[in-house]
């Protein structure tokens, strides 16, 4: 009985360790790298098996004309587009965060691998998209799923760079700590997909008339609605810096007059 009872702390402390550990961040990279390879090549596979327009069908019912009976499948082109820009924005994201890193650890490593997971449905959130574009019922839970992956892709990336700051001495670079000139950035760049698709799930249970077609433009827009964002932000602070630089001038230059003034200069 005594025994175990010291044998159990001990575990848990062994446990604790070995999720503290150092992991290989070129790796953790590369087998990032190679899944959000193979998921845009899954989303180009089934787009260019399933969405292709047949030769007979193009002669018959478009009277030849190829652009007609691609315009049919607009709705499954968008989805795609939407779902690719999707996957492209969660890697950059993960390719900012790690960048940041100095040092990766087994948790990390454990929380990277369970945002690859949902990542990974991304082809399985397009295809449903695509498939249920025109039926009411159907389309409103195929955006829910399609939110609820996303949210998980986004949300575990987020939890890896919580768990870099727990720890931000040994695995942060100096600028992307707390007070770091690209905290904030990096701070939003993790909140945005989480907060988008966690909003886009509940404005689905309020309006019934949420479509997959606005589902999709708005996950087109959202870099370049960040990207303007940050070029706004980026002037602004220059703006701020130039204008106090200003004032600092002024009052350097009053400071120089005042010490050139004789004493009575300065009482008159």
């Amino acid at each position: 009985g005594q025994r175990g009872e010291e044998e159990e702390p001990h575990s848990l402390e062994t446990f604790t360790f070995y999720l503290s550990e150092p992991l290989s961040k070129e790796r953790v990279e590369a087998f990032s790298d190679g899944v959000y390879a193979i998921v845009a090549t899954l989303l180009i596979l089934d787009i260019c098996e399933d969405n292709v327009p047949d030769p007979r069908e193009v002669e018959e019912k478009f009277h030849g004309s190829l652009l007609e009976a691609l315009s049919e499948y607009g709705p499954n082109y968008l989805a795609y587009f939407g779902s690719f820009v999707t996957i492209g924005l969660l890697w950059f994201v993960h390719h900012s965060l790690f960048l940041y890193v100095t040092k990766a650890t087994r948790l990390m490593g454990l929380l990277n691998i369970l945002s690859l997971a949902f990542i990974g449905g991304l082809p399985l959130a397009y295809q449903l998209t695509s498939e249920f574009a025109e039926k009411s019922h159907n389309e409103i839970e195929a955006i829910q799923v399609s939110c609820v992956i996303t949210f998980f892709a986004s949300i575990f990336q987020f939890a890896i760079w919580t768990t870099a700051l727990l720890n931000e001495e040994e695995t942060l670079h100096a600028f992307a700590r707390y007070g770091g000139k690209e905290h904030a950035f990096m701070f939003a760049k993790l909140a945005l997909y989480p907060c988008v698709s966690l909003g886009a799930f509940f404005v689905t249970c309020l309006l019934s008339e949420f479509s997959t077609a606005v589902f999709h433009l708005m996950q087109i827009v959202i870099p370049f609605a960040f990207l303007a964002l940050r070029i706004f932000v980026r002037i602004s602070l220059t703006a701020i810096k130039s204008v106090m630089s200003l004032s600092r001038r002024k009052v350097v230059l009053l400071e120089e007059e005042e010490a050139c003034l004789s004493p009575n200069e300065m009482l008159s």
